[in-house]
């Protein structure tokens, strides 16, 4: 069987209820970080490098000249999303944010916005802009860099907020109709199966409406590079990866819609997992384990083991 019939993937999510191939496409807005400019901290994520996964060049260009160029790279699709994708692209004033996500949103053939940003940069403002844009019929997804529930590892790897951050952002959103898609990393240092079994369950429990998972890349300019270089980190292996996403997928009710299952950046920012330059690669063994093992939800109906009151009642 193919990905899309054993996982609730976004691609036929979207054509399911548009009667259409809809696709995203990726922007570069030109935001910074408050992890990288001192307001939180200094120097990012250690695993952070943002030039492996977006074309650094493209910020230099309007927000519909980016649209125009990745609109002409698809064949296949005449609706799309505008992707907010590098740094974090809730980092600005309200007035900043609402001219450029409107320029987004009044090009030719789009039907919303996924914004990428951090749990602890979407004020009550920017919460209030994306759910009118909800209000108007606009597809908004918020995707939320959670990549743990473990406070010990989002603090080892330098994040900067806490699960509690982030379970807050997500109630609050959810509660105004914007829809969340929560990202998460498998494969960050000292964590283990159970420690991303956990982090599944912690964000079920507060509600996700997606998922996107990602393999940890050790990418050139990044904390973990100098880790990795001097011996003492190791990168994911493809089957250790495909092993936990595949469980994590089983595990995750039916309606959740994955944005994605596995990720790819390019050398020769890539250092390693080289498995992760091919995008196709962990896809397509992800499909395998599913059809062998069960598709998505497929063990919704175990109990989880690492259960524990997630927030103090009031």
């Amino acid at each position: 069987m193919q990905l899309h019939e054993l996982v609730n993937t976004i691609g036929q999510d979207l054509q399911r209820r548009y009667g259409e191939k809809v696709h995203k496409l990726t922007l570069h807005g030109g935001f910074s970080c408050p992890n990288r400019d001192g307001t939180i901290g200094r120097g990012g994520c250690t695993f952070c490098n943002v030039s492996s996964f977006v074309d650094e060049e493209t910020q230099v260009k309007s927000i519909v000249d980016q649209l125009t160029d990745r609109a002409g790279e698809i064949k296949r699709a005449r609706k799309y999303l505008a992707y907010f994708q590098a740094y974090t692209n809730t980092y600005a004033e309200v007035q900043v944010l609402k001219n450029m996500y409107e320029e987004a949103l009044k090009a030719a053939d789009i039907v919303g916005l996924c914004v990428g940003t951090r749990p602890d940069c979407v004020p009550d403002a920017v919460l209030d802009l994306l759910a009118g844009y909800v209000e108007q019929g606009y597809e908004i997804w918020l995707e939320l860099g959670l990549q743990t529930a473990n406070n010990a590892t989002l603090k080892r790897i330098n994040r900067g907020h806490d699960f509690e951050c982030y379970a807050e952002i997500t109630q609050r959103a959810r509660d105004l109709g914007i829809k969340v898609c929560t990202h998460l990393i498998v494969g960050l240092p000292k964590e283990s199966r159970e420690d991303n079994l956990r982090t599944l369950e912690k964000v079920l429990e507060v509600g996700t409406d997606g998922i996107k998972l990602h393999g940890l890349h050790i990418v050139e300019g990044s904390t973990m590079a100098k880790a990795w270089k001097a011996g003492r980190l190791e990168a994911p292996t493809l089957d250790g990866y495909v092993s936990i996403a595949s469980e994590l997928i089983r595990r995750t009710p039916a309606d959740i819609v994955y944005h994605r299952v596995s990720s790819a950046a390019r050398r020769p920012t890539l250092l390693a997992p080289l498995w992760c330059e091919n995008r196709w690669l962990a896809m397509t063994e992800i499909g395998r384990a599913l059809d062998r093992d069960g598709a998505q939800g497929s063990l919704i109906k175990q109990t989880f083991i690492y259960s524990k009151p997630l927030i103090k009642a009031d």
